[in-house]
């Protein structure tokens, strides 16, 4: 049985966009002044202006994540339109400059630009991030290097990123490789255990590589701090209803491998160069990816390898009550992720604007 682990922690990032020139606005200070009442902590700057992060507390289940996630993103909303402004969940903006973008003035930020330059500036993009809840330092590495195969998966259940500086790039997930530019990013290596994890990073410090491990930016950490695996690969969804249903697939996906591990049983283990395979085509594909089923050495149909995922994770899902949130995960894969949605708009109206509408509209659609 699972026992009590497997606490939830959600980050999101959100866009600030003028609903008449549909372009990003630099107005995070103004909301997090006027959050403090209701969102207190949990809502955060981020390298530019016009972006807002926000995550929830220590979550017990998914329903209490969705209930913070949907207060979240109301008052978010609200505070927005006090400025005349609205709020858009997705992982790009469809032509915003990152060249014309206002840094936040905070010593990080200033740090990551010196640093980092052009490649921290130009990182204009927006993610989900979903943190587990795993107690044991060894658990918690031998499970991140588990979940490394499923990456690609996540990643292509979430694309929301088609579009980039008022071109469609002909990828899905066009953040996934605005990010790659950043150093200790994509899927990590894997580690034979907790010491072998720290020994890395403290040579990292060691060498002035990095000043924490906050700084490795991979798609799936063992977090340096918390007692959580962070899943990182996603795509920011638009629709709040998407986002609930990735938490709930992440969350049974990291409880069955843990129910297999304490069977002395794991999923195999595969190179990172195989995994970095799929990811590139759930990157560039989305849902429409065949991806490579690398235990059969065939590529398959994303929609099959979901219908598979959500079978596996089955025992977990029925252990943690959210069976109901894997038919949103195979409609997903069916049909389509917010990027279908985006291009869809584009292709009906040839119109950028018009897909920003389409955004804000469905960022608070049922909300």
């Amino acid at each position: 049985m699972i026992d009590g682990q497997f606490t939830l922690g959600v980050e999101e990032e959100y866009q600030i966009v003028h609903p008449e020139t549909r372009d990003l606005v630099s107005y995070v200070s103004k909301i997090i002044e006027g959050g403090k009442t209701v969102l207190r902590e949990r809502v955060r700057p981020e390298m530019h202006q016009s972006m807002v992060e926000v995550g929830t507390s220590i979550c017990k289940d998914v329903g209490q994540v969705k209930s913070e996630l949907i207060e979240m993103r109301t008052e978010l909303d609200r505070l927005a339109r006090n400025g005349g402004l609205r709020i858009v969940a997705a992982s790009t903006h469809p032509f915003a400059d990152w060249k014309l973008q206002d840094i936040t003035d905070h010593h990080r930020y200033h740090h990551l630009v010196i640093d980092l330059q052009d490649v921290a500036r130009a990182n204009l993009i927006f993610g989900l991030h979903v943190h587990v809840g795993i107690k044991d330092k060894e658990v918690a590495i031998a499970l991140a290097n588990q979940v490394r195969y499923f990456l690609p998966h996540l990643l292509a259940l979430s694309c929301s990123s088609p579009f980039w500086m008022n071109r469609k790039s002909g990828l899905m997930s066009t953040r996934s490789q605005i990010f790659k530019r950043f150093p200790r990013t994509g899927i990590p290596d894997e580690f034979e255990s907790a010491s072998q994890f720290d020994e890395f990073v403290k040579l990292l410090v060691q060498t002035g590589c990095i000043d924490n491990g906050k700084k490795l930016w991979w798609d799936v950490r063992s977090h340096h701090v918390f007692d959580t695996v962070e899943i990182r690969i996603c795509d920011m969804p638009t629709s709040m209803e998407h986002t609930v249903a990735l938490v709930a697939l992440i969350q049974a996906l990291m409880a069955k491998l843990y129910l297999m591990y304490k069977r002395n049983t794991s999923w195999r283990t595969y190179r990172r160069s195989l995994i970095e395979e799929n990811k590139w085509r759930a990157v560039r594909y989305g849902s429409d990816a065949k991806l490579i089923d690398l235990g059969m050495k065939q590529e398959r149909p994303f929609a099959e390898l979901v219908r598979e995922l959500v079978e596996f994770v089955s025992e977990a899902s029925d252990q943690l009550g959210t069976t109901g949130h894997m038919k949103k995960i195979i409609e997903i894969a069916d049909t389509g992720t917010s990027a279908h949605r985006q291009i869809e708009v584009f292709e009906k109206t040839k119109d950028m604007k018009a897909v920003v509408d389409w955004l804000m509209s469905e960022t608070m659609r049922g909300i």
